[in-house]
């Protein structure tokens, strides 16, 4: 592999691991209730620049702003350079443009919180579904940015016969991989509400928690909270569902590894809610859960990509031309052992 590559490689899974910490940060804005710290001004805060006598709340929003302009520019600064090293045809390219069109839009959903003031105490079904819409924004950008990296890890320029090696498949892998992933979307969705609902309606006991839920006055953020950990049950047995079906399935080594890996994050994350709930969802471990729910998340999405497009190895092409054959790991060979 090109030295090049290999650095646009580092470069990638760098550029994911800062989004997840910018996520994990924007979820500490939610739960601090500092997300009117701004006021109602974008991108500005305040209508002027931070400074040093601005509220607690304020400077966590105004560093919540800067990181993800950071972001921003990170992954804008990704699709350039997978566009100039990946060579015409490099499933990379595509999926660096798709990380770019998310990161816009996170970028307008955020804005479109703080302009119609659907942040802080705000409890109207508007930013229920602003919480919903930008939960499945950002997982479609963790996706399409964890697609970016690893076919720059692990796709090589594209082999003639990708087509019939993808084709020859069951078909059946394909539907319920979707179902999978759609599946914790709509588990995503409604962490989303419970989140919310957890920083709009604190309580001091379970029993208090349980009997705001089940009151027929609870508001509808609470209802739907109720519905989160059987929606999780569900949606835990379509994933399962999914990782077995792969593993018989042996579409490929990598995509086994990955539902292994998708089960046991899935089985920490319905634990670690469990104790979130029986904790009455303390900030830390809202993040915590939030944190594993993403890596659940996309370890589910490579798995997918790895079941139904994963093509055999040749040598990365950059602009300057092939790699030596010497650079390319043992592992990446398309010979069949001999029986």
């Amino acid at each position: 592999m090109p030295s090049a590559i290999k650095s646009l490689v580092r470069y990638a899974w760098a550029v994911l691991a800062y989004n997840l910490l910018v996520i994990v940060w924007g979820a500490y804005v939610r739960a601090s209730g500092s997300g009117a710290g701004c006021g109602r001004h974008w991108p500005l805060c305040n209508g002027g620049l931070v400074t040093r006598s601005d509220s607690a709340k304020t400077l966590v929003e105004a560093s919540h702003r800067v990181t993800s302009g950071i972001a921003l520019i990170a992954v804008v600064v990704l699709m350039v350079w997978t566009l100039r090293a990946a060579p015409r045809g490099h499933r990379a390219r595509r999926a660096s443009i798709a990380t770019t069109l998310f990161m816009f839009m996170e970028a307008a959903v955020g804005a479109g919180l703080v302009l119609f003031e659907l942040v802080a105490t705000d409890k109207s079904m508007k930013r229920g579904l602003s919480m919903i819409l930008h939960l499945d924004n950002t997982f479609l950008l963790l996706a399409a940015l964890s697609i970016t990296a690893w076919t720059l890890t692990f796709d090589g320029a594209p082999a003639p016969d990708a087509n019939a090696e993808t084709a020859a498949r069951p078909t059946w892998l394909r539907p319920i991989a979707i179902l999978a992933l759609l599946s914790v979307l709509v588990l995503g969705s409604s962490g989303a509400i419970a989140a919310l609902g957890d920083t709009l309606f604190p309580v001091t006991s379970l029993r208090e928690g349980f009997a705001q839920d089940l009151s027929p006055l609870a508001h509808v953020f609470l209802r739907l909270r109720v519905l989160h950990p059987f929606l999780a049950l569900l949606a835990g047995a379509v994933v399962f569902a999914s990782a077995t079906v792969v593993r018989m399935a042996k579409p490929s080594p990598r995509a086994g590894r990955l539902s292994r890996v998708v089960t046991l994050l899935f089985l920490a994350q319905f634990a670690l809610g469990l104790l979130n709930m029986t904790l009455l969802a303390p900030v830390g471990l809202q993040l915590a859960h939030l944190l594993l729910a993403d890596a659940m998340w996309i370890t589910l999405v490579l798995m997918s990509w790895e079941a139904l497009y994963a093509v055999a190895q040749s040598p990365i092409m950059s602009r300057k031309g092939p790699a030596p054959m010497s650079d390319v790991p043992p592992s990446t060979s398309n010979v069949d052992p001999v029986t």
